[in-house]
């Protein structure tokens, strides 16, 4: 099979256009249709079917779709291994929610300033699933959570930013003290199915704190405009759009060290893309350069997993949820 015919198949299918392909590959409608049409012989099934003005794929072709794009990605790897090279290939990259808007663009910023040929695949998911899916290879990297359990040992975790929990509050109660304010004003809780929220309870659990809730909800920015909004405070991770938001809202510390929510990278080490994934470490590190404050023993789960690939030591992290 001529790798060229699945190359112009998923194509048409993306741009849904045999012209607009054409246009892409440098090449014209009618040999993008040739292609199309032998690799339609050669698996013996129709694969586009025209709707009006567009194209779109067959029942057949929706079945092809995914697997001929998993053997594009693969041919693109082994022309990396062969070359050892970085800027050729795609680098599948999972994110979690709120570090879409936090962390990744500034780091895409610098690494396509490096890389301009490089691809790249960005899934979003939870913490927990994005790390899942880089121990199975679904994806080459991920920005999570600091996991509360050990990374897979074909894998490595560095942190980036630490982001101890505060007390956000309406801007009228600022200069209260933070336990106060949990304990006596209507509470919105930071949804414990995510980690962040799972920081949060513990704290309040480790601190006897009861606090008056009045929901309890996911996204960090939702929270942060009902607490401007006057309807309580929230104990949150101290997240730097909130303070770039333009929100009626205020930051209060918690007395002594506070538990610390780590945002990082996590990679699959031996991989055909792992070249790939050090890149884009490098190019968040430099964004994030900054010392990473420690935790108190009371307040982290301890957990070993394996470090970058430049020290192979192990040693032990704490969970920051």
């Amino acid at each position: 099979m001529d790798v060229r015919y699945l190359q112009s198949f998923v194509t048409v299918v993306e741009v849904g256009s045999l012209a607009e392909a054409a246009r892409r590959l440098d090449l014209t409608p009618a040999a993008i249709a040739a292609r199309v049409h032998a690799l339609e012989e050669e698996l013996g099934v129709a694969l586009i079917k025209r709707a009006g003005r567009s194209v779109k794929p067959t029942e057949a072709g929706v079945k092809i779709l995914e697997p001929s794009r998993s053997v594009l990605r693969d041919i693109r790897d082994l022309r990396v291994v062969a070359g050892d090279g970085i800027a050729l290939g795609e680098l599948r990259l999972g994110v979690f929610a709120s570090a879409m808007t936090s962390v990744l663009p500034p780091v895409l910023k610098r690494l396509y300033a490096r890389y301009p040929d490089l691809n790249v695949f960005v899934a979003t998911g939870s913490s927990v699933e994005l790390c899942r899916q880089v121990s199975t290879g679904a994806i080459d990297a991920a920005i999570v959570v600091e996991p509360q359990f050990a990374v897979a040992k074909s894998c490595a975790w560095r942190s980036l930013v630490a982001e101890p929990l505060v007390v956000v509050a309406p801007a009228e109660l600022a200069g209260h003290e933070a336990h106060e304010l949990l304990r006596s004003e209507p509470f919105i809780r930071y949804d414990r199915s995510v980690l962040g929220g799972q920081l949060a309870d513990r704290y309040l659990r480790d601190q006897s704190i009861r606090p008056r809730q009045r929901l309890e909800i996911d996204g960090l920015m939702a929270i942060a405009a009902l607490v401007a909004q006057g309807l309580g405070v929230a104990l949150l991770p101290d997240w730097i759009p909130l303070w770039q938001s333009g929100l009626a809202i205020t930051r209060i510390p918690l007395p002594e060290r506070p538990p610390v929510r780590h945002v990082g990278l996590i990679w699959g080490e031996y991989g055909p893309r792992a070249s790939l994934a050090r890149a884009f470490l490098a190019e968040a590190e430099a964004v994030f350069a900054r010392p990473v404050p420690q935790q108190a023993p009371t307040q982290t789960i301890k957990q070993t997993i394996k470090p970058a690939a430049s020290s192979r030591r192990k040693k032990q992290i704490a969970d920051a949820g």
